[in-house]
């Protein structure tokens, strides 16, 4: 084996080391939800400013007795800013989007920011793609949606999410019959 083959065999197995920690260091927040529990792992590395955002949501409790509001199936679910009732929670200011330096892809599992319109709109919504959702991510002329994360455990529970019956609430679309509620959501890690 050459010089320059070693080498780079030692580049190879230092980066897949380093992915191996970055995976390991990366904080998990667990949603107690009344369908079950989902796990999210988020990626301040990539999305700095998002992870900061919803991590502080975390921490206030913000998402303790919201719902998931928005449940389109082969598409995505949304929670995290609407209780019982559709009345939306009151959030701090917007974050700076961050799209296109993520790297991250609109894939089943990863999770994302919610926003309007403005890129620069997301507060607390954050939303579960339950498909490959291509046309979500940043490309040239389209400045996509900020992925920070993705679930590491309770797909399950996602996917059961994704087959309820919803029906309208008022102006609200896509609303599930019964109420899928986040009890609590913490930091496990």
């Amino acid at each position: 084996m050459s010089s320059f083959t070693r080498r780079a065999a030692a580049v190879l197995v230092l980066a897949c080391a380093a992915g191996a920690t970055w995976a390991a260091d990366a904080p998990r927040v667990k949603f107690n939800t009344s369908a079950g529990d989902i796990v999210i792992e988020v990626y301040p590395d990539k999305a700095p400013k998002t992870v900061e955002n919803f991590l502080q949501y975390v921490k206030d409790h913000h998402y303790d007795g919201t719902i998931f509001h928005r449940v389109i199936n082969n598409f995505m679910i949304q929670g995290g800013g609407m209780d019982k009732n559709m009345a939306e929670k009151k959030t701090r200011a917007p974050v700076p989007h961050e799209g296109a330096q993520t790297g991250l892809k609109n894939e089943i599992g990863t999770v994302a920011m919610a926003r309007t319109a403005d890129p620069n709109s997301a507060t607390a919504q954050f939303y579960i793609n339950v498909a490959n959702n291509a046309f979500l991510d940043p490309k040239p002329g389209n400045p996509g949606y900020t992925v920070f994360g993705k679930v590491v455990s309770g797909m399950d529970v996602v996917d059961k999410i994704k087959g309820v019956q919803t029906g309208r609430m008022g102006m609200h679309s896509d609303v599930p019959v019964t109420p899928v509620v986040i009890n609590s959501a913490e930091i496990v890690k």
